[in-house]
C-alpha cells in the first residue's frame, strides 16, 4: 500500500477506512467478530489508518475499533471526534454540538478506554460549536498534544475561515468532510485554502455514500435504519436523474479494467497528493476492490474526459438533509 502524509508528518496509508457502517447509519450492525476480522483483515492489505468517531453507535463503534486493534496499535493510526452532545453514561445523544474545553478532555479521557490506547492520533472536532469560540476549541487541542494524549487535530465539515482561525492556534493536521464526483462542493473554496495552509484532506462518503459503485439505482430499497431514507439525493427520483454519472464512471470503468468504485476513489487520489479517501464497508471483497483503487492510473486524458463529462451533468437533491446542513455552516 501506498502512503501519503496528512500535515506536515502525518504518514498513513493513501486509502483509509472508515469505520462508521460497521454499527450504524447504513442499517443494522455488523457482527462484532466478523467486523474485528475485517479490520485486522484491513491492516494486513495494508490500510494503516482508521476512522472512527464517540458518536458512531454512540460509543460502540470506538469499543468495536479498540478491541480490533489491540493487538497491532503501534502498527497504526486511529483517528476519532468530539464535538456532539453525547451524555457520557447514557449515551444518549442531545441535539446540538458541545465542544466546551472540558467536555473535549471528557471525551477524550473516554475515548482513550473505549479505544484501549494511550494516544489518539488524530482528533477531530466532528462539528463546529457555534457557542464556543474555535480558538478555545483549538486551545485545548494543543494542550492535550502537549500532554501526549493527542497527536494530531482535525476538523470536519469546517468552513475556510473557520479552520484558519483554529489553525492560527494549533496547527490543523487533517480537514475531513463530503468529497466524491458525486459532491464535488470543496474544490471551490477549501481545497485551495487546505494547499495554501499545509493541510491534508480525508474525504468522507468518497463512493457517494455507495451510490458511485454503480449497485444502487432508483428502485433500490434501504433498509428501515438506513440514513439514506432521509437524503434528499437518494429519493428514487433523484437517484433515477442522478444515473448519468453512474453511467459515465462505469464507462471509464470498463475501459480501464476496473470496477466503479475504483474509477472514484482513483479519481480522488489523483486530485491532489495529500488526499486520503476513507470508504467504509462491511464486506472483505468490497474492501479488496476498494483497496486496488491505488493501482489504477488515470491519465490526463482521463480526468479531463471525465471532468468535460461530469460538469455537463446536473445532479438533483441536497447531499443531507437541511436541518444536518444547517448544523455545518457550509
Amino acid at each position: 500500500m501506498q502512503k501519503r502524509t496528512l500535515g506536515r508528518d502525518f504518514e498513513v496509508s493513501a486509502i483509509g477506512l472508515g469505520c462508521m457502517s460497521m454499527t450504524s447509519a447504513y442499517g443494522p450492525a455488523g457482527e462484532k467478530s466478523e467486523m474485528i476480522q475485517l479490520l485486522r483483515n484491513a491492516h494486513e492489505l495494508g490500510v494503516t489508518h482508521f476512522d472512527t468517531a464517540e458518536a458512531y453507535g454512540p460509543f460502540a463503534n470506538e469499543e468495536l475499533v479498540g478491541e480490533a486493534l489491540e493487538p497491532i496499535r503501534d502498527k497504526v493510526t486511529i483517528a476519532t471526534k468530539f464535538g456532539f452532545d453525547i451524555d457520557p453514561v447514557t449515551g444518549e445523544r442531545r441535539m446540538g454540538t458541545n465542544s466546551r474545553p472540558e467536555h473535549i478532555k471528557q471525551v477524550a479521557e473516554a475515548a482513550l478506554k473505549r479505544l484501549r490506547t494511550d494516544h489518539i492520533d488524530l482528533f477531530y472536532q466532528h462539528r463546529v460549536d457555534p457557542n464556543v469560540p474555535i480558538e478555545d476549541v483549538a486551545g485545548t487541542l494543543k494542550d492535550l498534544i502537549a500532554e501526549g494524549k493527542v497527536l494530531h487535530f482535525g476538523m470536519s465539515e469546517a468552513a475556510v475561515q473557520t479552520i484558519r482561525r483554529a489553525h492560527a492556534v494549533q496547527p490543523v493536521t487533517a480537514v475531513q468532510s463530503e468529497y466524491s464526483l458525486f459532491y464535488r462542493g470543496p474544490e471551490a473554496e477549501l481545497l485551495p485554502a487546505l494547499e495554501e495552509l499545509g493541510i491534508g484532506f480525508v474525504p468522507f462518503s468518497p463512493l457517494g455514500a455507495g451510490f458511485l459503485t454503480g449497485k444502487i439505482d432508483e428502485n433500490t430499497q434501504f433498509d428501515p435504519t438506513d440514513f439514506r431514507n432521509y437524503v434528499p439525493r437518494f429519493t428514487p427520483e433523484a437517484r433515477k436523474a442522478n444515473m448519468a454519472l453512474v453511467d459515465l464512471v462505469k464507462s471509464v470503468a470498463a475501459r480501464k479494467g476496473a470496477t466503479p468504485a475504483q474509477i472514484a476513489l482513483a479519481w480522488l487520489l489523483a486530485q491532489k497528493p495529500w488526499i486520503v479517501p476513507i470508504p467504509g464497508t462491511t464486506k472483505l471483497h468490497r474492501l479488496e476492490e476498494n483497496l486496488g483503487a491505488v493501482n489504477v492510473k488515470l491519465t490526463e486524458g482521463d480526468l479531463k474526459q471525465i471532468d468535460e463529462a461530469a460538469s455537463s451533468l446536473k445532479l438533483e437533491g441536497a447531499r443531507l438533509p437541511e436541518a444536518v446542513l444547517k448544523m455545518t455552516g457550509l
